[in-house]
């Protein structure tokens, strides 16, 4: 029997993000870990929240991915059974202790999480952290990164991957540093990608990196992690596909796989 207490974390997550919350419900059933505090970098997670957040970041093209987000939400209602009603009430349960910040380097939140005294700091979607918080905890704050590091850093690298025609998609867990995806990397796994479809892929790295980071803590508490520096050169940064990349990816894997085509891509 392991006799070491529970590793003390905090957790910074941002709004909407299914898996984010799925990691956060990990944490508070996980007899291995305690959960000081989740900080959420938004107002609130309603609908309204939702729609205001993704017009305010992608106009048009986010109302479109809002309805889909609606509409996916009320087919895994209908679709999810029992489980689907677990999950969603152990969240609206989870969701009282959350606490709302506009911005995660207020001052008021710095001094929280000083006072919290946590072993490790976490962050899923959240916003970019500054020193003055992600060096608060004892062993620094972990991050996750869904792409192969250092070659895809930045946004949607998992749609990246797939468009540049990698045979799998990455997922990282590093500590997080000064930089953009340039930490040190304590976990990695890979998912194959071979011809399924871009939410299949990306649901199953969201899986997988579920289980990689969970991992990556219990690690940093039993004092077995391993922390290494990116090897090889740093691909450019990547950010969020336009509608026009959007509707080219199946075309652009469909060229891929005819005959007499060569290369990656189409450029």
């Amino acid at each position: 029997m392991n006799s070491r207490p529970p590793i003390r974390v905090v957790l910074f997550y941002g709004p909407f993000l299914r898996s984010a919350r799925e990691f956060a419900l990990r944490l508070e059933a996980h007899p291995d870990v305690e959960l000081a505090a989740a900080y959420c970098h938004a107002t609130g997670e309603t609908r309204a929240d939702q729609l205001a957040d993704l017009w305010r970041r992608r106009g048009w093209l986010g109302v479109a991915l809002f309805g889909f987000e609606v509409a996916r939400d009320a087919l895994r209602g209908l679709t999810g059974g029992r489980a689907e009603r677990g999950h969603r009430r152990r969240w609206r349960e989870f969701a009282r202790r959350v606490r709302y910040v506009a911005d995660m380097h207020d001052p008021q939140v710095i001094e929280q999480v000083r006072a919290l005294e946590p072993d490790l700091g976490l962050s899923y979607g959240g916003p970019i952290l500054r020193p003055e918080l992600f060096r608060l905890p004892r062993h620094g704050t972990l991050g996750i990164h869904h792409g192969r590091l250092p070659e895809y850093r930045g946004k949607k690298t998992t749609f990246w991957e797939i468009w540049e025609g990698e045979p799998s998609a990455g997922v990282t867990i590093q500590r997080i540093d000064a930089g953009i995806d340039t930490g040190e990397i304590v976990g990695e796994a890979a998912v194959e990608i071979g011809s399924r479809g871009y939410d299949r892929v990306w649901q199953d790295v969201q899986e997988r990196g579920l289980d990689l980071y969970v991992e990556a803590v219990l690690a940093v508490r039993d004092g077995s992690a391993e922390f290494r520096r990116p090897v090889g050169g740093a691909g450019p940064m990547r950010y969020d596909p336009t509608p026009a990349e959007l509707v080219r990816l199946p075309l652009r894997r469909l060229a891929r796989r005819l005959p007499g085509t060569a290369g990656k891509g189409d450029g």
